[in-house]
């Protein structure tokens, strides 16, 4: 009998399609773990974790200001890294100018998820015109509403039928050989080639052609940019190289930290992970509160300056407790791999 290969699930032509309930129960939830007692809310959170709308509202509002600034910083910050480059060109200035670019990289795109979310800005036009259009296109994106489209669906219905990144997170704990694949990926550029094949799709298809043309629009900025500023040299070496490389393993570092191995659930401690936050960590690869990531899917309208205050809520209400935190990224890293 011929058989076929369905999102993982080995299957024949005799039987049925498996249903997306199957696949969610063959290759989620490797990582849920003992969810514990239920919860029955609190004076400041609903049964499900959600703020009531005295808290709520409290936590919705955002700091125009102080995001202009975090905003600009990270406009800067390239500038800042070439001129460095510029001032003091040696080997490990160029090493260190690498890394630093890659984590910029990951801080522009932060912040585009939070325009994604309408939490940049308070005023639309101006969350949209800087998060989405600049923040969304400098780093290798296409300034599109694409990405916010698509992540509503991620946060609708976490490993639903239309999740974006199910196979991201599907199949954990993985062996260390897999995990070691993965990252050889990522490290040598392929997952990030993968990443930019449907921005070029234009070249061969007529209907991603306006597409494919804004993000190379975006891109010949940044590298007149780089040319005026600096030199030409510095695009490739220190912003193509970095995003096809180096911020490839984080993304994928965090990725798997927030949602690897769990399951489709309303409930978000069955979906999402919490992990301790610590400084390196959120200057590396979990900037703007994005590690306090079950509280954002708990109440995804929270901007990230408020999210460790619903957090340490959900902590004290009993909501999250300790069997549902880990202690680092190291040793949750370390448990989404078998031996």
């Amino acid at each position: 009998m011929t058989s076929y290969r369905y999102s993982g699930i080995m299957t024949s032509k005799a039987e049925e399609t498996p249903t997306h309930e199957d696949i969610v129960a063959s290759m989620t939830g490797g990582m849920v773990g003992t969810i514990g007692t239920s919860f029955t809310g609190s004076d400041r959170l609903r049964d499900d974790g959600r703020p009531r709308p005295a808290f709520r509202e409290e936590l919705r509002k955002i700091d125009d200001v102080r995001n202009a600034a975090t905003v600009l910083l990270v406009l800067l910050a390239p500038v800042a890294v070439a001129w460095g480059v510029l001032s003091f060109t040696r080997w490990w200035t160029l090493a260190l100018a690498f890394a630093l670019m890659g984590i910029v990289q990951t801080h522009m795109n932060i912040l585009h998820h939070e325009a994604a979310h309408r939490l940049l800005f308070s005023r639309r036009l101006i969350n949209d015109v800087v998060g989405i259009n600049v923040l969304g296109l400098l780093p290798l994106g296409t300034g599109t509403h694409d990405y916010r489209r698509g992540h509503a669906n991620h946060h609708r219905d976490e490993f639903g039928p239309k999740e974006p990144d199910f196979l991201l997170y599907a199949l954990y704990p993985i062996s260390t050989s897999s995990m070691r694949r993965k990252l050889r990926r990522d490290t040598t550029g392929v997952s990030g080639y993968r990443t930019l094949k449907p921005r070029l799709a234009g070249f061969t298809n007529s209907e991603r052609r306006a597409l494919t043309a804004r993000f190379l629009a975006g891109q010949l900025a940044v590298a007149t940019a780089f040319a005026v500023l600096a030199t030409w040299w510095m695009y490739p070496l220190l912003w193509l190289l970095p995003f096809l490389t180096w911020y490839q393993v984080q993304n994928r570092l965090r990725a798997i930290a927030e949602h690897g191995g769990m399951t489709r659930s309303e409930d978000r401690r069955a979906t999402t992970h919490h992990v301790e936050q610590h400084w390196l960590p959120a200057l590396l690869f979990t900037p703007y509160n994005v590690g306090y990531h079950l509280a954002h899917h708990v109440d995804s309208g929270v901007p990230f300056r408020n999210l460790p205050v619903l957090h340490h809520a959900l902590r004290d209400a009993g909501y999250l407790d300790d069997t549902k935190v880990w202690p680092n990224y190291r040793t949750l890293w370390s448990a989404l791999r078998t031996s």
